[in-house]
């Protein structure tokens, strides 16, 4: 059975920080690209960063990049996000989303709030 289960997120004050898990189950992580996917109340579903099976090589929206980071450790099949510096307009549900190419595989979102 495939799972992505997403952890970490909660309440934060402007220029704080969280970090992001996304723990897979069920299928060959190592071979997976991961992505952090963002969607705030009233609006489209946003990809904040992406990393390849490997984690050579990473990707980020321009609106997080230099704040946020990507990572995958394919010995604990876990991909993480680390959030710095974080802003009211980063407030979303944040998923993680596998991919090979062929197959799909989502995390049911942890919410991240970030409110004084």
């Amino acid at each position: 059975q495939v799972q992505l289960v997403e952890s970490g997120g909660g309440l934060v004050q402007p220029g704080g920080s969280l970090r992001l898990s996304c723990a897979a189950s069920g299928f060959t992580f190592s071979t997976y690209a991961m992505r952090w996917y963002r969607q705030a109340p009233g609006k489209e579903r946003e990809l904040v960063a992406g990393i390849s099976s490997v984690g050579g090589v990473t990707n980020y929206a321009g609106s997080v990049k230099g704040r946020f980071t990507i990572s995958k450790d394919n010995g604990k099949s876990t991909a993480y996000l680390q959030l710095n510096s974080l802003k009211p307009e980063d407030t979303a549900v944040y998923s993680c989303f596998a991919t090979d190419g062929v197959r799909t595989y989502w995390g049911q979102g942890t919410q991240v709030t970030v409110s004084s």
